[in-house]
């Protein structure tokens, strides 16, 4: 949906969005910067009226005389051509004329009038026809200014005079047709001063972001296209006298736009107004520098021969500092540099809408339909990586095939599509699939250890939380005597050790992979094979069950040096088949197991008192270990409510028993092969013996049974199986 709704809204743009454009132009600059400064053609020197230069004549602007001077020493440099990124527009008012008309009109009887006449009409010391004279003499380009706002002082006549023989290809276009920047009037250089080859405008035009990205070579007024400074440098310095407007098939209303300008053999891209993208070759100082004084001193004459030549200022106080990718205050006159580097290059940036619209559409379909395919069924980290290298992928790509081919394509509405595709799947999997993981682990994060958790959350499918049989074990600890503990111990002395005990009992079962099912007051349940599979879930109960009688050993040694008192616990570990999963009513359920090989688990445990050992396993357990513990079948018996006998055995270790275990396991083995058999008197004489080395409960109990049978002997079909109707 994300993505139809991308390809249909872009499908819907005439133009850009001025938002979109700015981001885009913000892209390029980024560009700019991560390819650095490149090398020009060493074409362009750039005469800096600086600070040095002001601070040697003055503020500006400066006599022209002196500036005349200036020009000469260009000229007798060899200069190419000469620009200037500055405008005459009105008169010297520091020539002799000027100052002594100033001087008669306050001082009359200071000034002759004959002499006021000599001096007004004599060429030699007017400022504005020496600095004219000057430029007459070399292949100038005077620069002049492009208003566009109607500011009521529009002079018909004050028009441009470039020397450019213009034409149209196809010449049945007329000019007024084209889609060319309109101005309103120019500030041109005044008559005496406009003396060049020819003139151009200077004027840039920063784009939605501020920066200058794109400069016109043509504007019109009054339905005549003219020429910028650059434009006119390039084409005189060529020696170039005609230049062509290349016309577009495509109609703007009833206009005709451009794809481009022909120089001589030279296509310049350009755009349906004009404009040349500006192929920026570095920061400030790409572009030589030669300071205006050493200019007029002639110090610095070979490094302007041949060359195109601007005179331009970095002066803070003249404010002609622009913005571009490199920097905000970047000097006019340097990206005029740059343009004329570009024509005389032949390598323009280039914007090609048919490409950026090709590679935003593709991306969009393609790119979105195989990002939202990884976002839905990728691991956290795949899905991450690939929301990363959907939002690099734009730049990497246009900078890879475009812009190092000097073409520029916006990036920004494929970069935000993935975005917005990566932001919309993640909500979804939040709301959604993240809800089922929220589940997992409230309903298990305190139950199961972190790894099964985190299994868990990868594999949501693992999970049944459906009733369903399956095979567990089922492991139930509790502490003998728990009543009387409770009375030797104050309420809040009793919370306080119950939560201490619960929790180690609680790690060793999560440590090996146990689910603690709940805990019933002193009592504790937990269940392996579920919710996770488990293959060797008998082998990890029983290993639970050993860790945590080792663990008891050590806290009851740290009870006792507390001055609490110990006490000894139970645990029965059943394997079998049961029913596990959310069990409950509506409003509240638990995830929990029920069926007979539950209630068999919690009778085991009971046994443990009356056999006096910590840990009991069925048979069913017994088999499922596949001899990997050391175990000691303590009897055949029938417990309550069921009808079918079972062995049962307490595990002792796993691996095998050090020796002398070993010999005291043989033996009982041997005294209940004897006790099976009815031969009491053996079973008894070995019982004894074991009793002498160890009195443990468990023989002192079958002493009794068989001291027993000698007043009450077993029936003659007796099987060896005990019923205990204990729980």
């Amino acid at each position: 949906m994300v993505v139809l709704t991308a390809c249909l809204l872009f499908l819907s743009f005439d133009e850009k969005p001025d938002l979109i454009a700015a981001l885009d132009a913000r892209g390029i600059d980024t560009m700019f910067r991560f390819r650095g400064q490149q090398p020009t053609r060493d074409q362009v020197v750039i005469i800096d009226i600086d600070e040095q230069s002001l601070a040697a004549y003055g503020q500006w602007p400066w006599p022209r005389n002196i500036i005349a001077d200036l020009i000469d020493q260009v000229r007798e440099a060899g200069a190419k051509v000469v620009g200037f990124d500055v405008v005459f527009a009105e008169p010297d008012r520091t020539s002799p004329g000027f100052v002594l008309e100033q001087i008669a009109d306050k001082i009359p009887q200071a000034v002759v009038a004959e002499n006021l006449d000599d001096v007004r009409n004599n060429p030699d010391i007017d400022h504005d026809q020496l600095f004219g004279k000057a430029i007459s003499r070399l292949p100038a380009v005077l620069g002049y200014i492009f208003l566009h706002r109607d500011d009521g002082l529009k002079d018909p006549f004050a028009t441009p005079f470039p020397s450019l023989n213009l034409s149209v290809q196809p010449d049945n276009v007329r000019f007024d047709q084209l889609t060319l920047i309109h101005a309103y009037r120019a500030i041109i250089n005044i008559p005496s001063v406009s003396q060049a080859t020819s003139e151009g405008f200077f004027n840039f035009l920063p784009d939605a972001s501020g920066m200058v990205h794109k400069v016109p070579l043509f504007m019109q007024l009054d339905g005549i296209p003219y020429p910028s400074l650059a434009f006119e440098m390039t084409r005189i310095g060529q020696g170039l006298g005609d230049a062509e407007l290349q016309i577009s098939q495509l109609y703007h209303d009833d206009k005709r736009g451009l794809i481009g300008v022909g120089l001589g053999e030279q296509a310049i891209p350009t755009d349906d107004y004009g404009q040349m993208t500006i192929n920026y070759r570095g920061p400030i100082g790409t572009f030589p520098y030669v300071s205006a004084l050493d200019v007029a001193r002639g110090a610095a004459a070979a490094r302007l021969k041949d060359k195109y030549v601007l005179i331009g200022t970095t002066a803070a106080g003249l404010n002609d500092l622009r913005s571009t990718p490199f920097s905000t205050v970047f000097p006019g006159v340097e990206i005029h540099a740059t343009i004329i580097d570009n024509l005389l290059s032949g390598d323009p940036m280039r914007h090609d809408p048919v490409a950026e619209r090709g590679f935003t559409f593709v991306f969009i379909v393609l790119g979105g339909i195989l990002l939202s395919a990884i976002l839905a069924y990728g691991s956290p980290l795949i899905s991450g990586l690939a929301g990363v290298s959907a939002l690099l992928a734009p730049l990497v790509l246009n900078y890879a095939f475009y812009f190092s081919n000097n073409t520029i394509i916006g990036m920004t509405y494929p970069s935000f599509v993935a975005l917005t595709i990566f932001l919309v799947v993640t909500i979804f999997n939040y709301f959604f699939e993240g809800r089922e993981k929220r589940f997992i682990n409230d309903a298990f994060g305190r139950y199961v250890s972190p790894k099964v958790v985190q299994q868990l959350k990868r594999d949501p499918k693992r999970l049944s939380l459906q009733g369903e049989e399956r095979e567990l074990s089922i492991l139930f600890s509790d502490i003998r005597g728990f009543t009387s503990l409770s009375e030797q111990l104050t309420a809040g002395q009793l919370g306080r050790f119950m939560n201490r005990y619960l929790t180690v009992m609680s790690r060793e079962i999560l440590e090996h992979r146990g689910t603690l099912d709940k805990f019933i007051g002193d009592a504790i349940m937990a269940i392996w094979n579920a919710p996770l599979d488990d293959d060797g879930h008998a082998i990890h109960a029983v290993r639970s069950a050993l860790a945590m009688s080792d663990r008891l050993t050590a806290l009851l040694t740290e009870l006792k040096n507390d001055n609490l008192p110990t006490f000894d616990i139970g645990i029965g570990i059943n394997t079998g088949e049961a029913s596990v999963g959310n069990f409950g009513s509506e409003e509240r359920f638990d995830y929990t197991v029920i069926g007979d090989n539950v209630n068999l688990a919690s009778r085991l445990e009971g046994l443990s008192k009356i056999y006096g050992v910590r840990i009991i396993i069925s048979e069913s357990t017994y088999t499922a270990l596949m001899g990997k513990f050391s175990c000691r079948l303590l009897d055949r018996v029938r417990v309550k409510g069921k009808n079918r006998p079972v062995n049962i055995y307490e595990a002792l270790c796993e691996g095998d028993p050090d020796v002398r275990d070993k010999e005291h396991l043989e033996a009982f083995n041997r005294a209940l092969a004897a006790y099976f058999a009815t031969d009491f008197s053996r079973a008894e004489e070995i019982l004894l013996e074991l009793v002498n080395a160890d009195p443990q409960p468990l023989y002192r109990l079958y002493l009794e049974r068989i001291a027993a049978f000698y007043t009450q002997p077993p029936a003659r079909d007796w099987d060896g199986v005990t019923t205990l109707n204990v729980k």
